[in-house]
């Protein structure tokens, strides 16, 4: 059994100025080399769990170990295990992808060695090779998506968690970067995922879980889920579980 890559336990927070939590007594476990999908509808406290997975915000109760190390008062060693893209751009929009990976290789602690060589491999497998010394704001939507997710794994993180990381991309750039996700998982990277493309979540995640009012609803392996509640997709499992009304 592999051991885990996430474990989270007793875990409760909420925002400042609300009257309830927003999770609450959460636990999880997300084992080591798994690709793995977090889904609810809006306001479940999807990607609060994931701010609090990655130290971004810090529990209130409860602990959250990464690699078996406590995330909360997270330091530099920490933050070398694990990469993250943010649905919103995290980069400098002035520069270009060689200057935006040059900046955060070095801030990642990598010699100008390997920072070479790293840029060269990411230019080369996110098809950025010929646009590599202009401006990034000058770029498309899936353009900048590519060198959000390269300066993500520049650093070779051994989980690696994702926020809606192919939002308003054309086909063949989703495409594109769900087949290198599943690449860096074969080489040992655990994703940990979460997206309102249910279609592109059933071919990415092998193990999903549901969170709903802060509380995780269901675990378990994709394929067991759906032959369990007798669905053809993700999509019927997830309106079973969680509700057809609106959510705002």
């Amino acid at each position: 059994m592999n051991k885990p890559a996430i474990c989270i336990e007793h875990l409760d927070f909420g925002y400042p100025g609300q009257s309830n939590l927003c999770i609450s007594n959460l636990h999880l476990q997300i084992d080591a080399g798994e690709r793995f999908g977090l889904f609810g509808p809006n306001g479940a406290g999807k990607t609060t769990l994931m701010h609090l997975m990655t130290g971004l915000l810090s529990q209130s109760k409860g602990t959250v170990h990464l690699l078996g190390k406590e995330i909360k008062n997270h330091s530099k060693t920490v933050n070398g295990l694990f990469g993250f893209v943010p649905q919103d751009f995290s980069f400098y929009m002035e520069l270009s992808p060689t200057e935006n990976l040059e900046f955060f290789g070095a801030w990642s602690g990598l010699k100008k060695s390997a920072i070479k060589k790293r840029i060269e491999e990411l230019l080369h497998v996110l098809g950025l090779e010929d646009v590599h010394n202009k401006p990034v704001h000058q770029f498309s939507g899936g353009m900048k998506r590519r060198v959000n997710l390269a300066i993500a794994v520049m650093h070779e993180p051994q989980v690696l968690f994702l926020d809606e990381p192919t939002v308003g991309v054309d086909v063949q750039t989703r495409h594109a970067i769900i087949n290198y996700l599943k690449l860096l998982n074969t080489k040992g990277t655990t994703l940990v995922y979460t997206s309102h493309q249910l279609n592109e979540a059933e071919e990415l995640c092998e193990r999903i879980a549901l969170i709903n009012e802060g509380k995780i609803i269901v675990h378990d392996d994709l394929k067991k889920l759906l032959h369990e509640h007798e669905q053809d997709g993700l999509e019927g499992l997830f309106l079973e579980l969680t509700g057809k009304k609106y959510r705002d």
